[in-house]
This record gives C-alpha cells, sequence and structure tokens, in this order.
C-alpha cells in the first residue's frame, strides 16, 4: 500500500507491530524508501535505513540547494504494507514500484519510458538502463566522449584517471541520457559500469589518497551497508536539454558571473627571473599589440624562483618580488590583473566551515576557511586580483566545495563589490555557484592529449562547471611539444571559456616564444625533450597567436553574453551539439567538436600535419566564417586548412555581435559595435554588457540589447530589453552587415529597426 502526501510524494515504509509481513530491507538493514516531487520534470528517491524507528537524515556535503530537498514529506510512524507493487504519481511523473525485485520504473504522464532502476537488496548495487544514445556528463575528465562502454572509478583529482592523456578528474555523478533522461546519484560513493545493455553503479567506501597517485583503495569493510546506505538520487525526465540543465541548476544552483577581465588571455608564468624581467614581459605584452588580461605567478617549490619563499606560503619571495606592492602598482598601471598561486597545505584532508566563523586556530586536524583566509589577506593588500588554488588532491567532497567558496565568500569580505576570481584544480557539483574556474591539470604536450580535451570541455560543460580550459600547449613538454602543436592548442584555447597558457619551459608559452632562440637558466632545465633547432626560430607562431587573440577580444560582447546567458539558464558556454540538436543522432554523437555559444560552430585541428578537417554540419544552414560561404548541414564536410585556420561556421539565423580590438577587456576603444546577420532563418540575441567588475548589476546597473532578425523582410530590430538601462556612452554606433553589405545606425535604447 502507498501512503499519499499530497503533490509531494510517497514513502514505501516497512511494517509496524509484530507478526507484520517482511518489510524492505537492503544490506541487511530494514529502510524507507521515500519518492519526492522536487519539479514537474524531476523526482528523488531516497532510501534510507532505519534507526530508532525512523529513516536516518540525508547527509549535507553542500552540493544540493534547499530547493532540492523537494516538497516537505512528513514521516509517517504506522507504518504499511510494502510488500505488493504499486504505482505512484510524483510531479508529471509516474513511478511503477516492485518490491521483488525491488524497482522503479519511471514513465511520463503519456506512458513514455525514461528509465528503470533496480537496487540489489544484498549489494545495495543500482541498475539501470544504458540506452541506445550516448551518455554525457560525469564531470571533467576520464574516458570520453560517450560514457557508454567504459567504467568509472569515479576517484577524484591527478589520480583519477590518465593524467598524462586525460588530465586531472573532477568526478560529479551526474549522467545525461541523450535520449531524454538525467539522473544524480547524489549519494552514496560508488562506481559506474556502463558496459552492458544495464549499467551498474556500485557502492564503494570513500577512499581518500593519501598523495601518491594511483594508489590502491583500502579493502571495504565487512558490514556493506555502511557505505550502501543511504542511497539519494534524482531523476529528470525531459526531451528538451534546456529542460534537463535547467534542472541541474535547479539542483546544485545556476553559475555565479565572474569578472569579465577572467575571459580575456591569461599568461601563465613558472621561473620568474627577476623583478625588471617581470614588469618588462608585461610591457612587451603592449608593445607587440598582443591582447592580454592578466599576469599568474606560479610559487615557489614547483620551481626554483617563484613569487613566494615556497609552496603554501604567503611571504613574498625578495629575490624577484622586493617590492610587491610598487611592482602590482606597476603591473595595474599597464592594465593587468595579477593572479596567484597557492598551494593547499600538505597533510591537511579536512576543510570545514565557512569565512565568516571564528578562527580556532588549536585545531590540527582540519583546516578552517576563517584561518586560512587571514593567511591571504597580507597578500591580497598589495593589490592581488585573483588565486589560482593548486592541489588538494586529497581532500573529501565536502572540503573541495568548502574550498571553492572560500575563495568566493572570503574575497568579498575584503572587496565586497568586487567580482572574485579563482582557477582550482579540484571542485565537486555545485562549484559553478561560486564563479569557479577549472583547468585540467598536468597534461602532457602530445597529440592525442589535445584531441582528448575537446570532449572533456564538453562533458565538463554539461556537468555544471562551464568556467572551464586547460594549459594551453600542454603543462608536460613531450618530443611532440613543436610549434605547430603550441598554435593547434593555442586556437583550441580561443575557445574555451578559460584562456590561458601555462607549462614547463614556460618561455615557450608566449606568444612570440618560440622565435627567441632555446631556452637558457633555470628555464632551460626544465626542458627533459628535445626538438629541432629550428623549432626555437619558428616565426609563424606569434602571428597566428595575435590573430586568435585579437579575434578572441573582438568576440567579447558574443562571449560575455553567453556567459551571462549561462548564468540564467545553466547552458555552458563551450556546448555539445546535443543541447540544440538533439534529434539530429549524427550532432549527438559528435565529441570533436561544439558549439560556442548557440550560434557557432567550433571544429579544433586535431591531427599533426593536417590539410583538411572532417566535421559534421547540424541541420539547417551554415556559413563559413572566415570566407562567408554558405553550406547546408545535416551532413559531413570537409573543409581544407592551413596552419592559421581553423574551421569556425555561424548558422543561419545568427547575429553575431563584435567589438572594436582592444588590448585588454576594460580598455576604452572608440569605434562602432559590428552585427553581422547571417540570413537564412529567423534569429535573436541579447547583447548583454555591465561595468564588468562590481555587483551593481544585481541592482539594475546593466544593458541589454534585444535583437531579432526577420528573414522574410531581411529587417534586424534592436530594443532595450526590460529591466535594463543603457549604459555609457547613452549612444551607441552600430554597423549592421549582411554579406557584402552594410549600414550604419545609432541605438539610444529606442527602438531601431535596420533593412536590407
Amino acid at each position: 500500500m502507498v501512503q499519499r502526501l499530497g503533490a509531494a510524494g510517497a514513502i514505501f515504509l516497512p511494517p509496524a507491530g509484530r507478526g507484520a509481513a517482511p518489510g524492505v530491507r537492503i544490506a541487511g538493514k530494514d529502510v524507507a524508501i521515500q519518492l519526492t516531487s522536487v519539479s514537474p520534470h524531476t523526482l528523488r528517491l531516497t532510501v534510507r535505513p532505519i534507526q530508532d524507528g525512523k529513516p536516518i537524515d540525508i547527509a549535507d556535503d553542500g552540493t544540493l540547494l534547499p530547493a532540492a530537498v523537494g516538497a516537505p514529506v512528513k514521516w509517517a510512524p504506522s507504518g504499511q504494507d510494502a510488500s505488493r507493487a504499486q504505482t505512484v504519481k510524483v510531479g508529471d511523473l509516474r513511478v511503477a514500484f516492485t518490491p521483488d525485485p525491488l524497482a522503479f520504473a519511471i514513465e511520463t504522464a503519456k506512458g513514455e519510458k525514461v528509465q528503470r532502476i533496480r537496487i540489489d537488496q544484498q549489494t545495495g548495487v543500482i541498475s539501470f538502463a544504458t540506452g541506445n544514445t550516448p551518455i554525457l556528463g560525469l564531470g571533467e575528465g576520464g574516458p570520453q566522449f560517450d560514457r557508454r562502454g567504459n567504467t568509472e572509478r569515479m576517484m577524484s583529482g591527478s589520480g583519477g584517471y590518465n593524467l598524462r592523456n586525460f588530465g586531472s578528474r573532477v568526478p560529479i555523478p551526474w549522467l545525461i541520457g541523450a535520449g531524454g533522461w538525467a539522473m544524480y546519484i547524489h549519494q552514496p560513493y560508488g562506481r559506474f559500469d556502463f558496459t552492458g545493455d544495464e549499467s551498474r553503479f556500485q557502492p564503494a567506501p570513500v577512499f581518500v589518497p593519501g598523495g601518491g597517485r594511483g594508489a590502491p583503495p583500502p579493502p571495504p569493510p565487512a558490514d556493506i551497508s555502511t557505505f550502501a546506505l543511504p542511497i539519494d538520487l534524482f531523476v529528470v525526465a525531459s526531451k528538451d536539454p534546456a529542460v534537463i540543465m535547467a534542472e541541474w541548476a535547479r539542483l546544485t544552483g545556476r553559475p555565479e558571473l565572474p569578472p569579465l577581465w577572467s575571459f580575456g588571455y591569461q599568461q601563465s608564468h613558472r621561473t620568474l627571473a627577476g623583478r625588471e624581467a617581470i614588469l618588462q614581459e608585461a610591457k612587451t605584452f603592449r608593445e607587440k599589440k598582443l591582447p592580454c588580461d592578466a599576469m599568474i605567478y606560479l610559487g615557489t617549490g614547483f620551481c626554483p624562483a617563484g613569487w613566494n619563499t615556497n609552496n603554501g606560503e604567503f611571504t613574498f619571495n625578495p629575490k624577484v618580488m622586493p617590492d610587491p606592492k610598487a611592482m602590482f602598482d606597476q603591473l595595474h598601471q599597464d592594465h593587468f590583473k595579477v593572479v596567484l598561486h597557492v598551494a593547499y597545505p600538505t597533510g591537511i584532508r579536512q576543510f570545514k566551515g565557512t569565512v565568516r566563523d571564528s578562527c580556532d586556530s588549536g585545531k590540527r586536524a582540519e583546516l578552517q576557511p576563517s584561518c586560512y583566509w587571514d593567511m591571504h589577506r597580507p597578500v591580497l593588500s598589495t593589490g592581488v586580483d585573483g588565486w589560482w588554488p593548486d592541489e588538494g588532491d586529497a581532500l573529501d567532497l565536502p572540503s573541495r566545495l568548502v574550498r571553492n567558496r572560500m575563495y568566493w565568500d572570503a574575497y568579498q569580505l575584503d572587496r565586497p563589490n568586487e567580482r572574485p576570481y579563482a582557477l582550482h584544480r579540484n571542485g565537486a557539483a555545485g562549484m559553478a555557484r561560486y564563479a569557479s574556474f577549472l583547468w585540467t591539470g598536468d597534461v602532457s604536450s602530445l597529440w592525442a592529449t589535445l584531441k582528448n580535451q575537446v570532449p572533456i570541455g564538453i562533458n565538463s560543460g554539461l556537468s555544471g562547471i562551464p568556467y572551464w580550459g586547460t594549459d594551453v600547449g600542454g603543462f608536460v613538454p613531450t618530443a611532440e611539444f613543436t610549434g605547430e602543436l603550441y598554435v593547434r592548442w593555442f586556437q583550441f584555447g580561443a575557445f574555451c571559456p578559460l584562456f590561458r597558457s601555462h607549462g614547463r619551459v614556460w618561455t615557450l608559452r608566449l606568444p612570440w616564444g618560440w622565435n627567441q632562440g632555446a631556452p637558457t637558466g633555470d628555464v632551460a632545465n626544465e626542458t627533459r625533450f628535445t626538438i629541432p633547432e629550428a623549432e626555437y626560430h619558428n616565426p609563424a607562431v606569434e602571428p597566428i597567436c595575435k590573430k586568435y587573440l585579437e579575434l578572441r577580444y573582438r568576440m567579447m560582447p558574443y562571449l560575455y553574453s553567453a556567459v551571462r546567458e549561462c548564468t540564467q539558464s545553466g547552458l555552458p558556454v563551450m556546448r555539445s551539439l546535443w543541447l540544440h540538436y538533439p534529434d539530429d543522432p549524427a550532432a549527438v554523437a559528435r565529441g570533436d567538436q561544439y558549439l560556442w555559444g548557440r550560434d557557432m560552430l567550433v571544429a579544433p585541428v586535431l591531427e599533426k600535419g593536417a590539410a583538411e578537417r572532417r566535421l559534421y554540419l547540424p541541420h539547417g544552414a551554415w556559413y563559413d566564417f572566415w570566407t562567408n560561404e554558405k553550406h547546408d548541414g545535416g551532413r559531413e564536410v570537409t573543409r581544407k586548412v592551413d596552419l592559421e585556420t581553423i574551421p569556425l561556421y555561424v548558422r543561419a539565423g545568427a547575429i553575431l555581435p563584435m567589438g572594436p580590438l582592444r588590448q585588454y577587456t576594460a580598455e576604452k576603444v572608440d569605434g562602432p559595435l559590428d552585427i553581422s546577420v547571417y540570413p537564412g532563418a529567423n534569429g535573436s540575441f541579447l547583447l548583454y554588457e555591465d561595468d564588468g567588475s562590481s555587483f551593481d548589476y544585481r541592482k539594475g546597473e546593466w544593458m541589454g540589447i534585444q535583437m531579432a532578425w526577420n528573414d522574410a523582410r531581411k529587417a534586424l530590430t534592436l530594443r532595450l530589453a526590460a529591466g535594463s538601462k543603457m549604459l555609457p556612452p547613452a549612444k551607441r554606433d552600430i554597423r549592421v552587415k549582411m554579406g557584402d553589405a552594410s549600414k550604419s545606425a545609432v541605438f539610444d535604447g529606442h527602438n531601431l529597426e535596420v533593412r536590407f
């Protein structure tokens, strides 16, 4: 019998009293099974062991928002017979429950099958239908692209899965079945097996590595109920990818908006030669007119001479930064932001609390954010603009999220109206609500590694990690590290949310680094590879890097608008084709290309010596970004490429805004806003703008220009978006382009129409 509790859901209880029929038991424990409606599309299934007459609480690991709990369900102590099959309506879904085998068949109100979940009553293993469409998501890293056919240990950090070729692992047990379902296994911890028609989730003890990469986990406890229970999972049902992503944001939070400068180019450094070299290198960017927004400095320990005295310390290295405030003031005058690397203290695996808690410095087994942030504050006061929190692989999941949160919350204690920036190595579900950036860690400079980064970026975005990137060029140089590989990686980086060069032999990560001769000094000691001497005198690299730096900065209006859309909808910037073409199986299956925002398709060149690139254009018409040649979609095409070109396509109906060239994102530059229209379909675009740095947009200090293209009338209309206002300058010069035609106009906040 099912006890109905209004729209909230239902509880299946073990029987009460002696002599009653046997109740449901899992792993030797009496359990209460509860179904809850989170939304019309999402249900929550919990299986909780009963202790002292009532089910235990689900532990809060910080990943879920309060809204994810769903409508409140009261515990009914009388107990009901759970020995018969029943069907329950949960939101807009129907769940058919059977006690033996313990299973939940989920259907839509129309009777469409969504999933069938089985729970083994002896082991707690959760089984579900694999399906015949790709399974996406699961966080950063691991076997790519479609998770079917693979097994996944869900281990976090550098030892999670094949660091050299894939990078660090940030496992998030959020699965997206491209056929119209998604699932989040909030608890317990475990491993996946996607190799059969029925996939399996095997609960396992939480294993936190002791620092050694690839260390085997300890044997499991004899009582499997200690790690197999409770079970807490969410199922989303929708054929609309936008709904699935919105439901994921409902559960774990919508992304926060980072500062505008964080989407500019970021130049990372390792061994520092000294004060004058540091400042001159920044000036060289300006002299060469190579756009750049941030300088990032590694800590001492990973390299002979970094910004601090040693890894994890907060004292400046006097050999390279004798007067840090004066140096940072100079960098700020040259319009660069300063980001410093911070290594998490070794040996401390627990990070608990918030920055608003009082600091208890007597605690040794764990670190408190309030205490740890106090160590940052003297350095912050010198003018630091952001942080690069490294290491922390041994932290458990709640601690990883606490660390993400600290760099968001604590920064605002000292600078309450300035958006924080932090580039993390570790994270968890929910990290986007702290505007956390993530990079893939110490990958190697290999063509195969570059190829793997594309689907990793796509799956990261689908997992609620929208601000993602990789070390341009790969961190560990190999014999494959040439100017060609660097250029292809740089081109890919220009279309990642995080655009940052970093790695050993760091001078080869400078746009002009491949034409200044072989590295010397401490930098030369990092080589550990041999390439032809001619590679150190390759004049082709810098002009190509400049081309893509300039393109990135000109496209900033489009990119920043896509970032703002991400904060509203949960849709990432770097998008799987499934998000907009779910009914096109060939598009859904492509993991070697992606959409940049809604309208642009990016197909990075991933093969050495490539003279052409095979790619798939989804249904509809598409325009080659470089030549404006029109192509019919729904088919594969072959695009010829040279070293300076990667295939970029824009869909028909797109409205693509591009600004004048800037050397940094906040530069004031005269020049019109170019709005390119690609005819062949109707289209719309919301151009978003704010001051790029503060939280004033939350108070209405933002500008939205809603654009709409009517293809039949060949007319582009512009109007001020509801809730927004014109920001200075009050009048905006625009230049609308359609093919070879161009028309100039002025937008002053009143409705405007431009016709061709």
